[in-house]
């Protein structure tokens, strides 16, 4: 098959896609990586599990094309690995693998990979696998991004409306409540007598004051017909004393 009929992989980038090819067979990974190139995908090779964790995690690739029977460390663990490092856990995982049995396929779905594959597996089939995985991470990616945008737009709204507050001046409290005086008061004066003379006392106004609306004190203030002077009375205390 020559170049013109194998579909590019798109890179996910402004730079060429990079995929990471693990398999312990220098075969394999010559027969895959002659057909991925095709595809203007540029490769890096890695015949051991550790070798290809240290490769993933200084270039990270944009894919990750793995045999689960490696040395070093199997291809099981070096899934679970690239998926519990945040440098490398985004980073679509395909495994390629000799085993069979159902169960090494679960295993290593479990260990983080996106695909499995199982030998023998046309480089045809990989490149489909690989554009499938790339195609989802890029759909993750966009919504992730879309998500972020929202979120910013979220909280420069809210540091907005908090600069904002924090702009409007309040008033306290105690400032704004107006203290005056009535003759109306909230609390009708009670009739009182002269302390000094017996004689009834005459009511001239009263004074309302207090902390505030919610605390607010009442005062009131009568005068003696015979002159025995100026007299006040707390209506939260019911005390009276004269004043002048």
């Amino acid at each position: 098959m020559n170049s013109t009929t194998i579909p590019t992989l798109s890179p996910v980038s402004d730079h060429s896609l990079l995929a990471l090819l693990v398999d312990r067979d220098a075969n394999t990974r010559r027969l895959y990586g002659e057909h991925l190139r095709m595809a203007r995908c540029e490769i890096d090779e890695a015949a051991d599990g550790r070798v290809a964790l240290a490769k993933a995690i200084s270039r990270r690739p944009d894919v990750v094309v793995t045999e689960t029977q490696l040395p070093g460390i199997s291809g099981f663990d070096l899934c679970g690995l690239l998926r519990q490092d945040t440098t490398t856990q985004a980073i679509p995982i395909v495994v390629v693998t000799e085993d069979t049995y159902p169960a090494a396929v679960t295993r290593a779905e479990d260990a983080g990979a996106d695909v499995v594959l199982v030998k023998p597996c046309l480089p045809e089939r990989l490149l489909d696998a690989m554009r499938h995985v790339l195609e989802q991470s890029a759909a993750l990616r966009a919504r992730a991004n879309l998500a972020r945008k929202k979120l910013a737009i979220q909280l420069t709204r809210s540091e907005e409306l908090l600069q904002r507050s924090r702009r409007v001046a309040r008033k306290p409290l105690s400032r704004a409540y107006q203290r005056h005086d009535t003759m109306s008061p909230p609390v009708p004066p009670p009739a009182l007598i002269c302390p000094t003379c017996d004689r009834p006392l005459i009511y001239q106004r009263s004074h309302i004051g207090g902390v505030s609306a919610l605390h607010s004190e009442q005062w009131d203030y009568y005068v003696c017909p015979t002159s025995c002077g100026t007299f006040q009375y707390r209506e939260r205390t019911r005390k009276l004393r004269q004043v002048l």
